[in-house]
């Protein structure tokens, strides 16, 4: 039982620190296209990006829409994407964990 709980404290602990990274450093993200956006540019599918999507994102370009500060905005997004990235994952190795049994 303490190596379980052991582990879910550097799971914890990786977890705030990477909360804490979304928070403080998204904000001050490249404003420069990142590689997909650059292909998709090279590609000259720029036209989904301004009027039509094949996917909607609920966090469009790294945002919350209705949010007028844009580092604010930036740092929540951040936030949210790094929680739902971590239940995702951990959802994943608990399955994987529980095949292994």
């Amino acid at each position: 039982m303490g190596n379980k709980l052991g582990y879910w404290k550097i799971v914890l602990v990786v977890l705030l620190i990477s909360l804490f990274l979304a928070l403080v450093a998204s904000p001050f993200a490249s404003p420069w296209p990142d590689g997909l956006e650059k292909v998709a540019e090279k590609l000259g599918l720029e036209k989904l990006r301004d009027g039509g999507s094949l996917i909607n994102s609920p966090l469009p370009d790294y945002t919350l829409p209705g949010l007028k500060n844009e580092k604010l905005s930036t740092a929540l997004a951040g936030f949210i994407g790094t929680i739902v990235t971590f239940v995702f994952v951990l959802i994943i190795g608990m399955i994987l964990k529980a095949g292994k049994k």
